[in-house]
């Protein structure tokens, strides 16, 4: 069992997001250490770059520090296989666009994943039907590209993009950027209940999500709940010193879905 699937095995899994290299490199490793601490089931690492169309102002501003900080491509690796060493049972994700997994070559970015530890590849501007850009050389390493499913993804599009897709799917539950807003509980539940008819791959829902509440509501019909913009901005509130305040939201999230599920 891959350990995507060992976390979502054990019930409702909490998916957390920071960017890399936010505030700077060498402060990220602590805030992922925080997140796993605080009960986080699995870590996706942003790859940060300057035009994040899927992203809010949060992520957006997070991506502007990391950049001026000077993070790269190999900070991204290195904060990646430091983290497998200390952590070699929780999944971990990179999360981004095209220009900066592509510019190598797809070979040379699955290859370089696989060195890392990395467990999926969440790629936001590479749609399914162009899957060949690197789907391929992903799974020839045994990383899972994970897809992206929205609420505008109707009946006849739904097989392209579960098509090769494996990790799990991340629904975005609403028709816009990153943090600003929030589904409505009843839209997720109908959306999360028309694709698990559809794949047994896990379901994990995102986008707006902040609240405990919201993680409890959500982690009630979905496989995962994804938490991002909310922890973006506690690094962007308490920079270097982000660990401590990021591992209790976490707790806060972590124990809101168990209570929620038990």
């Amino acid at each position: 069992m891959t350990r995507l699937a060992s976390a979502f095995s054990r019930g409702p899994a909490l998916v957390t997001f920071v960017t890399a290299g936010d505030p700077m490199p060498a402060a990220t490793p602590a805030i992922l250490d925080a997140l796993v601490a605080g009960g986080a089931d699995v870590v996706e690492l942003g790859m940060p770059f300057t035009d994040p169309m899927a992203d809010g102002p949060a992520i957006q501003a997070a991506n502007i520090r990391s950049l001026g900080a000077g993070t790269t491509t190999a900070d991204i690796l290195s904060i990646a296989k430091g983290f497998r060493a200390r952590h070699p049972d929780v999944p971990l994700v990179l999360m981004g666009y095209a220009n900066p997994m592509l510019r190598r070559g797809p070979a040379w970015f699955a290859e370089a994943c696989a060195d890392a530890g990395v467990d999926g590849v969440i790629c936001v501007d590479i749609p399914p039907e162009e899957d060949d850009a690197l789907g391929p050389e992903l799974r020839a390493k045994g990383i899972a590209p994970i897809r992206l499913a929205t609420p505008t993804t109707d009946t006849a599009r739904l097989p392209a993009v579960l098509d090769g897709a494996s990790g799990f799917l991340y629904y975005v539950s609403v028709a816009g950027i990153t943090g600003l807003q929030q589904a409505a509980q009843s839209s997720i539940e109908d959306a999360v209940a028309r694709l698990k008819a559809a794949t047994d791959v896990p379901v994990a829902v995102g986008f707006g999500v902040r609240t405990p509440e919201q993680a409890a509501a959500i982690a009630r019909v979905a496989d995962g709940v994804v938490v991002g913009s909310a922890i973006v901005d506690l690094v962007a509130q308490h920079g270097a010193d982000a660990a401590k305040p990021v591992r209790a939201y976490i707790d806060t999230l972590k124990t809101a879905i168990s209570k929620a599920t038990s």
